[in-house]
């Protein structure tokens, strides 16, 4: 803080965080993709299965650029970075409304759009949370419940631009209006500065690199957990509707209210789990969300479902995920310190992309929902038993870190 007024200091971190706010709203458009792969279909006269592809390779290009963030941050800084983002969406967005082919498509909406939103996500988060180490949980879940309205806010944007417009200046438009919002917010940002410890606390805040945090066995224990929680979100999301039609035997149009639910839910979770994470230990909130995940997964797997246990299970699951994808930036910080967070929960983040996919994969080569609901059954168990054992690394004392640097 030593280059910053008391005042300035203040000043400085809230206007980083309305930055933040708007810019993770834009970033959450991108989850307003299924909207266009009916149209996308007919353009490119393909099935809606393999347009639809082009969404997990947003999803696993997300995951890939948020690990790579903390380096573009070490070398341009946050703002410039956000920026570069923003120009890499809007000219994603410009392609995919002139794409010809499934593989045009693939490279504008699938990887240039991925790339662009996960460079600013995580970056923008986890330096946003810098700023405010004594609230980390609710400034995760102002900019994460942001990045979640965002997909809901942009759903009526671009309904309404797609009946208005058509499908192509829809794109155009959106790549344009989230640019504009992007840059916007990226000029109110700055970067955090480093924390530094004082006093006796010093023993408990060792900040580790991503080299040492790896060689931790709490890392792949947190690496575990966060895997397992957005496989479960994301295959149950993704297939809510077919879940409800398949096994619950609902009309479209009921199994389509699933999507509300889960939106609710799914807010409700960062809300709720991202306040509490700063009155309770952040793991032991990871093990609450746990317990209302396997819940919901118990209701789909040995339960004779009707509309309503249905809904609450996706409840579950969804509050579930949206609340640990809160509390996991704060929860690594606790771990292995906030300077070197952007780097060590961005490798972490690709259990995203693998989880994307996973329950996909699983479900494709074996058939049907219910080896997959097993097998998140199973790894959901697993997580929970981590989640209890787990303890923080053993702090060194702060001289001994100096000595120790200092003579390798």
């Amino acid at each position: 803080m030593n280059q910053y007024t008391a005042s300035s200091y203040q000043r400085t971190r809230w206007l980083t965080l309305v930055g933040t706010i708007i810019t993770q709203f834009a970033l959450g458009s991108v989850y307003t993709w299924s909207l266009f792969n009916g149209q996308l279909a007919q353009k490119l006269d393909a099935s809606v299965s393999q347009v639809a592809f082009s969404f997990g390779l947003l999803s696993l290009g997300l995951a890939i650029a948020s690990s790579l963030a903390g380096k573009l941050q070490e070398r341009f800084g946050v703002r410039r970075v956000a920026i570069g983002a923003g120009i890499l969406m809007a000219l994603g967005f410009w392609l995919t409304a002139h794409a010809s082919n499934l593989m045009l498509l693939y490279l504008s909406a699938g990887i240039m759009v991925g790339l662009a939103d996960g460079a600013g996500y995580l970056m923008t988060l986890s330096n946003c949370v810098k700023w405010f180490p004594e609230r980390k949980g609710v400034i995760s879940a102002c900019a994460i419940g942001a990045y979640g309205l965002g997909s809901l806010g942009f759903k009526f944007i671009c309904g309404a631009l797609l009946s208005a417009v058509g499908l192509e200046q829809t794109f155009i438009i959106w790549g344009l209006a989230a640019m504009g919002m992007i840059i916007f917010g990226a000029m109110m940002m700055r970067d955090a500065p480093v924390q530094r410890a004082a006093g006796p606390a010093s023993q408990q805040t060792r900040d580790y690199t991503l080299a040492e945090s790896v060689r931790l066995p709490q890392y792949w224990m947190l690496a575990m957990m966060f895997l397992t929680a957005c496989m479960s979100g994301l295959y149950v999301i993704g297939v809510a509707k077919d879940i409800g039609e398949g096994l619950v035997h609902l009309s479209t149009q009921t199994a389509a209210n699933a999507v509300t639910v889960i939106a609710i839910a799914n807010l409700s979770g960062r809300l709720v789990l991202g306040v509490l994470s700063d009155k309770m230990a952040r793991i032991r909130v990871i093990s609450l969300a746990q317990v209302v995940s396997l819940t919901g997964m118990s209701i789909l797997l040995f339960t004779r479902m009707n509309e309503t246990t249905f809904f609450i299970s996706l409840a579950c699951v969804a509050f579930s995920f949206g609340g640990t994808i809160t509390v996991f930036p704060s929860l690594v910080s606790d771990f292995f310190g906030l300077n070197n967070l952007t780097k060590n929960y961005g490798l972490l983040y690709l259990g995203f992309g693998i989880g994307s996919v996973l329950g996909s994969l699983v479900a494709s080569v074996f058939g049907g929902f219910t080896v997959t609901f097993s097998l998140i059954m199973t790894l959901l168990v697993m997580s929970l038993l981590l989640s209890l054992i787990i303890r923080l690394p053993q702090r060194e004392p702060l001289a001994e870190q100096v000595l120790q640097r200092s003579g390798s």
